[in-house]
Formats: structure tokens, sequence, C-alpha cells
């Protein structure tokens, strides 16, 4: 019986080498910055995660209200919360984090990981009124 290491292992090998980075980029916590070109739009690696269960690290900004099931989550330690007002705007070192239960704040110079599901697009938060570009849903998280 062929296990899953092994038959991912031998995609890759089979792949042209322009394709192999994606593969790698997955195996460990993405950074931010892998889901964005350099233009901001998404990277082909996002958009060939998206709908995928995958994890992001990063740094829990303050959030924005209490007993909230949302997040910011940062490239670098925040104190204040960094989201912008139009998706225009929206920075491609912030990641908004939808959680299964109400938070339980973690300090914003404390790394986390953080793991759900990708979802690209734009998305209008109804409680709050937050417009994101990207986002993890169904997310948890831990140090």
């Amino acid at each position: 019986m062929i296990s899953r290491r092994t038959l991912l292992i031998s995609a890759a090998a089979a792949m042209p080498m322009a394709a192999a980075p994606s593969l790698a980029a997955t195996e460990g916590p993405l950074k931010l910055r892998e889901l964005y070109n350099k233009d901001r739009s998404f990277s082909d690696l996002a958009l060939s995660l998206e709908g995928q269960r995958l994890t992001v690290e990063g740094y829990m900004a303050p959030p924005l209200k209490a007993d909230s099931q949302f997040f910011v989550l940062t490239k670098i330690p925040m104190s204040v919360c960094p989201f912008c007002e139009t998706e225009a705007e929206w920075p491609d070192d912030i990641l908004a984090i939808y959680t299964k239960r109400t938070l339980d704040v973690i300090p914003f110079n404390v790394k986390i990981e953080t793991r759900g599901v990708l979802e690209l697009g734009s998305f209008k938060d109804p409680d709050t009124g937050f417009l994101s570009r990207v986002r993890l849903s169904d997310a948890t998280y831990a140090r």
C-alpha cells in the first residue's frame, strides 16, 4: 500500500521544477506573504489552496470587540487593530480569522499558528462591518 507521503514525494518528483515550490510551501505553516504577488493579487499558491484547510503563523491583533469569534492575524506584533475601511486598501500582511468559538485573547506579541479553511474574495462581516479579501474560516489557533 502506498502512503500519502510516498504519493506526494512521487508526484513532486514528476512535476516540472516550476511547480515544485508550491508543494514545498504547504508542508509547514504558511507565511502571510506567500498568499500574495508583488502587485497585491492572490498568488498561484493561494489560488491553488482556496477551500483547503491550512496553517498560517503570525500574531493576534487586539480584537475589535469582546466575546468575538473573529480576529486579525498580522505579520508583526501590533498593539492596535490594523484593519482598513475598504477592500482596495486591504494590506497584504494581515489575514482575517473566523474561529469556531469565542476568542481567548492571546497577547499581541506572542506568535501563534492558526488553522482554518482558506477563503478568497470580498466578504463583509455582518457583525463588525469588517471587509476582508482573504480569511480563514472554521479556524482554531494556538501558541
